[in-house]
């Protein structure tokens, strides 16, 4: 399936110094930060945490799925960095392009069940412990990963290698694809399930909670100091990150299915479509902020962990020498 108008981009334009400097720099700072921070939330959640609960089950699938995007980035930043030159053949390149349209929207799900589960506590305490138990959530997790495998199939099919006119071979993804007939809908789609329904879910649950809040005279300040940081911060990554993104990906395809012939509007947009793609893969590195907000054991456990390191005596190592903390 034939590709037009990305990756091919001369090194001369504003676009090609957006795959060649701000993407592979953006996927190099998220390997180097995202990856330590994430595996360092995952190592506190299984090590650590002794009382697993439902939040603790979604925060441990949220770190899954962004490291295993995470991985995939030493492929990506080869490819950025070597003059958008894909040397790695079609079956890695559909590969990659696709694990990460399932850990991308398998984070947005992650992120709504945390919003769902801080509102059946506030709202349906007693309820909450039989509608949302720590079993229904393990289903509801591999239903969320089985799903959305499921739903991206279409993704290896419509990205892929792609040859261009000075020899080089790319990996385009599905945005790019001529075949906008089937791209238009499934990104369509993907923006309805993907972006719109789990914030319209969010939203609701941040308006239901404080209503019920209010109606009680806020009587759990605590919580609803909880309840209130979690869902700013989740519409605040929503609105800076997944809907622009979302939008400027179906504005894309939408040129290129009907304005093919505007070809300055559709490099205006795969510009903008590539600076806000580099923009929202830093999601990876903002979601174990998450883990802060809703996890109270992961707080505890982190508080310990610097507690005990102020507590201990510092190690000498000699004279003029900077005292280190000894890692149990």
């Amino acid at each position: 399936m034939k590709n037009v108008n990305d990756f091919c981009e001369p090194e001369g334009t504003v676009l090609g110094a957006i795959q060649r400097t701000l993407i592979p720099g953006t996927f190099l700072f998220i390997l180097l930060v995202g990856l330590p921070l994430n595996l360092s939330v995952l190592w506190i959640l299984i090590a650590r945490v002794k009382r697993w609960n439902r939040s603790t089950v979604f925060l441990c699938n949220l770190v899954l799925a962004d490291i295993t995007w995470i991985l995939t980035l030493p492929v990506l930043i080869t490819y950025h960095l070597n003059q958008l030159h894909w040397v790695f053949g079609d079956a890695v390149c559909k590969a990659t392009r696709t694990v990460y349209h399932i850990c991308y929207y398998c984070s947005i799900y992650f992120v709504t069940c945390l919003g769902v589960d801080r509102y059946l506590a506030i709202v349906h305490p007693l309820k909450s412990l039989s509608l949302l138990s720590k079993q229904r959530s393990l289903r509801i997790c591999f239903s969320i990963w089985l799903l959305t495998c499921i739903f991206s199939v279409p993704v290896s099919y419509m990205a892929g290698t792609q040859s261009c006119q000075s020899n080089r071979t790319t990996c385009s993804l599905y945005v790019f694809s001529s075949a906008t007939s089937t791209s238009l809908p499934f990104s369509i789609t993907s923006t309805t399930l993907g972006c719109l329904l789990p914030l319209s879910s969010i939203f609701y649950c941040y308006c239901s909670s404080v209503g019920q809040l209010r109606r009680t005279g806020f009587q759990r300040a605590h919580k609803r100091g909880a309840l209130t940081s979690f869902m700013y911060a989740a519409l605040i990554v929503f609105a800076l990150l997944y809907l622009p993104y979302h939008a400027s990906r179906n504005t894309c395809i939408f040129l290129r299915a009907f304005r093919a012939s505007a070809t300055s509007s559709i490099r205006a947009a795969d510009t903008l479509f590539f600076a806000l793609m580099a923009v929202c893969s830093l999601n990876s590195c903002i979601n174990p902020l998450f883990c802060f907000l809703t996890g109270g054991d992961f707080r505890e456990q982190v508080s310990k962990l610097v507690f005990s390191c102020r507590q201990k005596k510092p190690w000498q190592r000699g004279p003029g020498l900077a005292t280190v903390c000894p890692v149990e």
